[in-house]
């Protein structure tokens, strides 16, 4: 049997999850992906005078990549696709090696919103990057992947802990380091095993950025297994379908109207606020470097941007049934129903209508449906990188997600088929008419 098309996406999707539990990783598939399809990376030291055809940039957890059609003007309009390749967790500390009570720990810092409590009694591993000494004094990284069960965080049990169901808090400070081994703190133990398992001396780490990510494989959940289970949905499921409408816009049989592009963030999580965060110039520059590298002038720079469009893809907040009162009772957007318009008059999305009837007719164009998205207004409103692209480069934006449950979680959970129409709709507005 034919498996159908939502699926096929999907289980595409779980296996670039798996391969990806730090934005490091990430930008590792995307390239991966990109480069398969014909992209090539262009350095910031390199020429790029004439470059054409699918073209990116890396610099660490973020990736911007677009592709020039044969013969593209210099004041082409872009359709830029914004997403973020990163996600809560728990990040490993400078000084790591720690413990208590005859217990071997190691120290992290909660990076994001963590719902604290999806982090208990799960098997974890250890990811990110490692800073090495290189040749001529110039540092180099390594990736490094641990999908091994080496670290827990131990729920205390309900016998010592009588009002755990009432609510309670965890101890943000004192309860969160894992568990490892037993007996005393061993100063290097938790560098000596990653950099093992890179391959790599532990005397040439000169620095890292690691994490922990749950070990439990993405997977498929219900009945009719009609649910997406799997950690970092949130947003590697946009960063996903962003990948995919691109490389399906640069080798489909029509040639885009347009400069498609994929700008893939870090640190939305905390704000967007580093080199590599929306709110960096990142991908301005970049874009601006395209334009004269075609031989662009400021005019057609500016001219490159008038005409622009912009979707910030980010998830998206499904109708919880144990907790409608907490949503908009107008605005219950249910998993398989295709990806929400998000709404909020206070910009905390950059939505207006010019961007709804642009989604929209992009959406009717693909044969994928979609579903409006409006905050409860008696509680605080979320937020993407919508705003922030808007504000930095004045162009349209509408503000996109696949509606999910247990958003930010360990394991979070979205419809089977709204990844698919998402990747659909993103594709049309690359192409365009």
């Amino acid at each position: 049997m034919t498996p159908a098309p939502h699926r096929s996406h999907t289980d595409d999707l779980l296996s670039f999850i798996a391969a990806s539990p730090s934005p490091y990783h990430v930008v590792a598939s995307a390239a991966q992906r990109l480069e398969k399809a014909g992209f090539r990376e262009l350095r910031g030291t390199d020429d790029w005078t004439g470059a054409t055809g699918g073209l990116f940039v890396s610099r660490a957890g973020a990736l911007i990549a677009w592709y020039v059609p044969e013969g593209a003007a210099a004041h082409t309009p872009f359709r830029i696709v914004g997403t973020h390749t990163d996600s809560p967790n728990l990040r490993v500390k400078p000084a790591p090696d720690t413990g208590t009570s005859g217990w071997r720990q190691i120290g992290v810092e909660i990076y994001g919103g963590v719902p604290l409590n999806t982090w208990l009694d799960r098997d974890l591993g250890i990811s990110g990057r490692l800073a090495l000494r290189g040749p001529d004094g110039v540092p180099r990284s390594r990736l490094v992947q641990i999908d091994e069960p080496l670290l827990r965080v131990p729920q205390l049990a309900i016998h010592l802990d009588r009002s755990v169901n009432e609510g309670v808090a965890l101890d943000r400070q004192r309860h969160i380091a894992p568990i490892w081994a037993l007996g005393e703190p061993r100063e290097g133990e938790l560098l000596r095993r990653v950099a093992a398992a890179a391959g790599e001396d532990p005397a040439d780490v000169l620095g890292w950025d690691l994490m922990l990510h749950d070990i439990q494989p993405p997977g498929y959940l219900g009945v009719d297994r009609e649910f997406v289970v799997a950690s970092r949905l949130d947003n590697q499921v946009s960063v996903h379908a962003g990948v995919t409408a691109l490389v399906d816009a640069a080798t489909g049989a029509t040639q885009p109207g347009f400069i498609p592009v994929l700008a893939a963030f870090d640190h939305e999580e905390v704000g967007s606020g580093s080199e590599t965060g929306a709110q960096s110039p990142m991908l301005e520059r970049i874009l601006s470097r395209s334009v004269a590298a075609r031989g662009g002038s400021d005019e057609d720079w500016s001219r490159a941007l008038a005409g622009a469009f912009c979707v910030s893809a980010d998830m998206a907040h499904a109708v919880h049934p144990n907790y409608s009162e907490r949503h908009d009772p107008d605005h219950r957007p249910l998993p398989n129903g295709g990806p929400t318009i998000k709404v909020n008059v206070n910009q905390r999305y950059a939505t207006d209508s010019t961007g709804i009837a642009m989604l929209t007719a992009a959406a009717e164009r693909a044969g994928a449906p979609w579903q409006p998205f409006v905050s409860n207004n008696a509680m605080p409103c979320g937020t993407s990188i919508g705003p922030l692209t808007a504000a930095r480069l004045g162009v349209t934006t509408v503000d996109v997600g696949v509606p999910g449950l247990s958003m930010h979680s360990a394991r979070e959970l979205c419809g089977v088929r709204d990844p698919g129409y998402l990747a659909a709709i993103l594709t049309t507005i690359m192409v365009g008419d």
